[in-house]
């Protein structure tokens, strides 16, 4: 299937998200925007995530995508119901903590959840949480300052501070294991969190479930494309093929430092090749 699918999040955190939807829609066409200049969403106020969301939404609108895929919890909790009211045409797919997932897994019925706080806040996770409480006990972890190390450690290679601070928020959590009231499995319930996938590995051992919510999100998204068939041909018919807006498979911008997005894209997305086309560049976007 091909398309041209928006994907954007405060930062690099999307990219584990996009890497899915590469994976799950190879023929498509992404543009993926970190709103680094604005970040981290995940500690800022509902208000400032949704005037960044409607703000990325126009960029994407002017790119003509065909699809909108927010791969951010934060933006997604706070912003998703205002711009699918606004915009009831174009198909866009939020992310969510994969706790329905995370049911399938454990035998405990014991859920760790590490997510930012304002992601545990608000009122999407917790309705959500409401209406899986008598299935499991979910241990709910916030966890401040994590998503910001993964940023840094795109361009330092140092996961020191992401390797303290896993250790600190899977301690506060209590115990791991697959014995009777420990916990099995642990939903990572940011987008950035899945790139600390190695140092929780060794924290928590191969016993204990890692579930993301990547994989889930590109299948709802060919789901929704599929379902837009009609419109999607009709785009590419007004589009052109030789479109310098989508020449590439893939084109990826920042609102705050470029490079930082370069190095985590080579470092973390598959198959990415280290050509002119697939390079991340400045975009400028209104306050």
């Amino acid at each position: 299937m091909t398309g041209l699918v928006g994907v954007f999040d405060s930062g690099i955190g999307g990219l584990s998200i996009l890497q899915a939807l590469r994976a799950e829609l190879p023929q498509s066409r992404f543009i993926y925007i970190a709103d680094s200049g604005h970040a981290p969403y995940g500690e800022r106020s509902d208000a400032h995530v949704m005037a960044r969301s409607r703000t990325i939404m126009c960029e994407m609108l002017s790119r003509q995508v065909q699809a909108l895929v927010i791969a951010c919890n934060t933006a997604t909790a706070a912003a998703i119901e205002q711009l699918r009211a606004d915009y009831p045409d174009l198909p866009i797919i939020g992310v969510e903590p994969a706790l329905k997932p995370a049911l399938a897994f454990s035998q405990t019925r014991r859920i760790g959840v590490m997510a930012t706080r304002s992601t545990l806040a608000s009122a999407k996770f917790k309705a959500l949480l409401a209406s899986l409480t008598s299935q499991a006990e979910f241990v709910l972890q916030p966890c401040d300052g994590l998503a910001d190390a993964i940023e840094r450690s795109a361009s330092s290679n140092d996961t020191s501070d992401i390797n303290a601070l896993c250790a600190k928020y899977t301690q506060a959590m209590g115990s791991f294991g697959t014995q009777s009231g420990q916990i099995d499995t642990l939903v990572l319930g940011c987008t950035h969190y899945p790139f600390a996938t190695e140092p929780l590995r060794e924290l928590l051992g191969p016993q204990v479930q890692l579930v993301s919510n990547g994989p889930a999100v590109a299948r709802q998204t060919r789901l929704k494309l599929t379902e837009n068939s009609c419109a999607a041909t009709a785009h590419d018919k007004v589009l052109g093929a030789g479109s310098p807006a989508v020449e590439a498979l893939l084109n990826l911008f920042s609102t705050g430092e470029p490079q930082l997005l370069q190095n985590a894209a080579q470092r973390w997305l598959l198959r990415l090749p280290a050509e002119p086309r697939y390079r991340a560049t400045q975009l400028a976007t209104t306050r």
